[in-house]
């Protein structure tokens, strides 16, 4: 890995330094629920560009959670990939996560599509193209990148968002959802959200806190079936939320499992996008 390198990185794409820091300190506890070594030596070898996170602070749980939302997202993708073993995945907005090695079942079609700059990264510190691996650099609501992906892969196809849909406009998502929906018709979609009650709070926290790191959320989502108004063929499979089994890494705030709009502040989302065509 190249050694004092600077992550230049603003706006959006700076919040992929989030989750590799999360995971990075995550890896180095004893009872770790997710391991990535590619994580702590960015954060060892990039010390400038991780001082800002390392000044917020950063809940017990909060990370519980947060670690439990990748390790879920690889359930979702690997459950997905049982059923369709050579199908397409699009790790949409993936940031500098190595979830392709993680779930990697030998067969799978994989493209990781994230800004340039964090393609740049990604090629730096973690690796390039190979066989069926594919990197594509744009934005996640470029329709061009639809075009790339349906010319080089045959469906059935899932796509992944973790952590990224917070940081826009409902509009922004709805287009984007409503896009995969009409270029990828019986595709499958797994997404995280956040509850408005949790916008509103993680704000205030930014704001109070005065931090130089950009991480406003937007887009909230209160129920999963609200994504089916979106449109004709949007179809709720499957949903997650961190107190849904035992977790002792969570004991201290079980209690919140009984208040609703406190259970649920964190989920992960699973559809359908309208029907197969033949």
């Amino acid at each position: 890995m190249p050694e004092n390198d600077s992550l230049n990185l603003s706006g959006v794409a700076e919040t992929a330094l989030f989750p590799v820091y999360i995971r990075a300190i995550e890896t180095q506890r004893a009872d770790a629920l997710l391991r990535d070594d590619c994580a702590v030596a960015l954060v060892e070898q990039n010390p400038v560009a991780f001082s800002p996170i390392k000044q917020v602070r950063i809940d017990e749980e909060d990370q519980a959670s947060l670690i439990l939302r990748n390790r879920e997202v690889d359930r979702f993708a690997q459950d997905f990939l049982a059923r369709h073993p050579e199908a397409m995945v699009v790790h949409i907005g993936c940031g500098l996560d190595a979830r392709f090695e993680r779930v990697d079942n030998g067969r799978v079609e994989w493209y990781d599509l994230d800004l340039p700059e964090i393609i740049a990264l990604r090629r730096k510190y973690i690796g390039s193209e190979r066989e069926r691996y594919h990197l594509i650099a744009c934005s996640m609501f470029d329709r061009e990148w639809t075009d790339i992906v349906s010319s080089n892969s045959q469906p059935p196809s899932l796509f992944l968002a973790e952590g990224v849909f917070m940081y826009f406009e409902e509009s922004q998502v709805k287009s984007l959802v409503r896009m995969l929906r009409d270029c990828f018709p019986g595709a499958e979609l797994v997404f995280d959200a956040f509850s408005p009650y949790i916008v509103w709070m993680n704000n205030l926290r930014f704001r109070v806190s005065h931090t130089t790191v950009s991480a406003r959320y937007y887009w909230a989502l209160k129920r999963g079936k609200d994504l089916e108004s979106w449109g004709d063929g949007i179809a709720l499979l499957d949903e997650w939320f961190p107190f849904d089994r035992p977790e002792p890494r969570l004991a201290r705030v079980q209690w919140a499992r009984h208040i609703p709009f406190l259970a649920r502040v964190l989920g992960i989302f699973h559809y359908r996008l309208g029907k197969a065509t033949a």
